[in-house]
């Protein structure tokens, strides 16, 4: 998708992949409309209506979210998700209180196996 994305319409002077009418920045009115678009279309209507992913970020902290259940390795999240391990820990590590890990394998270019980290 984002090939044919990259094929299709290129990116902006600055390299940005999205642009506005004009070759500018993508206002928050559009990227909503959007955004709501999108999800009408994916869920439908029942689904649409409740607060599942109702903003981007939603998607964000799921996926920070996820990544600590799979992996274990705090200290590798917030570096994958470009935060500092205190604003981890205060936003993110509710989310692995008493829950066993996943165990899904989910890696990325440099990851270290996550055991020796667990307790930051």
């Amino acid at each position: 998708m984002l090939r044919s994305h990259l094929r299709e319409s290129g990116t902006a002077r600055d390299g940005r992949l999205f642009r506005g009418a004009r070759s500018g920045m993508l206002s928050e009115s559009v990227y909503g409309r959007a955004w709501h678009a999108a999800r009408q279309a994916a869920f439908g209507p029942e689904l649409a209506a409740t607060v599942l992913a109702r903003r981007p970020y939603d998607l964000r902290h799921a996926a920070v979210s996820l990544w600590l259940n799979a992996s274990g390795a705090p200290a590798e999240v917030a570096a994958r998700a470009g935060n500092s391990a205190r604003v981890l820990h205060e936003f993110y590590m509710h989310c692995t209180d008493g829950l066993p890990r996943l165990g899904l394998g989910l890696t990325w270019p440099g990851a270290t196996s996550g055991a020796d980290q667990h307790h930051q």
